[in-house]
């Protein structure tokens, strides 16, 4: 084996593949559009089995994967797509097409959690055991560890369909989670910020009060996340967090939220340093599955044990 990994950050939109070992050592990479499963699939075997031509077999492959996913090990439909909204998706075996293509140890995982690992592994929450990562862009997704593993459980962290205070006076928009409405993702993600503003969120100027109210919703996550996980690093990507501005903004409410309550949390007294952008920056989601690819790796290995 040469060192070298396969990683898929598998979204909604597009799958971003990769060969490489980590940040700085990405040697291939391409962009497939997120189309039926019957093209996505068999396009990114055939861009790998191309790489293996040139740098030779990896030693396993790693996939970050939209939601939601059956994770429990043992059961009949593991490594699927289960109740996804996106068309055709729903269902969809995810691992055996690539177990089947190479015969490699794949590491599955949702892409916030890969997000997450990766963040963990080479970024902004390196050398913490726990931590959140969320990203807010088509939806809001959240993983993170606790005792330094990945959050699991009946299934995964599901963090954008959490409910939060809403003030129908002052905010009558009624949100666009097709399950929830006004859940966090159905008031708070890119496409809920262009259908309450009718315009583009990039569109929108940096004074516009759209900010203040994301800001709001966001925080009120934030809070429930912080009171609940108690993580010590929060860290913030996706799309909408391409707006530099939200952050101090976040951070602020936060603080006002919390309203004096955590005084034990000495990271607050820092909150710059508490809630954060991710340090891979939009590399984050693909250098997490290349991460899920060296557990899957290791895993396999003799004497080594599965998590």
């Amino acid at each position: 084996m040469n060192g070298l990994y396969a990683g898929i950050e598998a979204g909604g939109t597009k799958w971003i593949c990769a060969v490489g070992r980590g940040p700085g050592e990405i040697y291939a990479q391409k962009r497939i559009p997120t189309a039926r499963p019957g093209v996505t699939i068999p396009a990114t075997i055939a861009f790998f089995r191309e790489q293996t031509q040139i740098y030779g077999q990896f030693e396993a492959i790693g996939i970050g994967c939209f939601g939601p996913l059956d994770l429990a090990i043992g059961s009949t439909t593991y490594g699927y797509l289960t109740t996804t909204i996106k068309p055709g998706w729903a269902n969809t075996d995810v691992i055996v097409p690539f177990r089947q293509a190479f015969q490699l140890p794949v590491g599955f995982d949702t892409d916030a959690n890969a997000a997450a690992l990766g963040e963990g592994t080479w970024g902004a929450a390196l050398g913490l055991t726990d931590f959140i990562y969320l990203t807010i862009g088509t939806g809001i997704g959240g993983g993170g560890m606790v005792n330094g593993r990945l959050i699991h459980g009946l299934i995964h962290p599901e963090m954008g369909h959490i409910r939060v205070p809403h003030n129908w006076e002052a905010d009558p928009f009624p949100g666009i989670c097709p399950f929830h409405g006004d859940c966090l993702e159905g008031l708070a993600s890119g496409p809920a910020l262009e259908a309450r503003w009718e315009q583009p969120a990039q569109t929108l100027p940096i004074d516009h009060p759209a900010w203040q109210l994301e800001a709001h919703y966001l925080a009120l996550g934030l809070v429930n996340f912080t009171l609940t996980l108690s993580p010590r690093q929060i860290i913030l990507g996706g799309g909408v967090m391409g707006q530099r501005q939200l952050y101090p903004l976040v951070q602020t409410k936060v603080q006002e939220l919390l309203k004096g309550y955590l005084p034990a949390l000495q990271m607050l007294e820092d909150i710059a340093g508490f809630i954060v952008p991710p340090a891979l920056g939009e590399e984050a989601g693909v250098l997490g599955a290349i991460a899920l690819a060296r557990l899957a790796a290791h895993s396999h290995r003799p004497g080594s044990t599965q998590d």
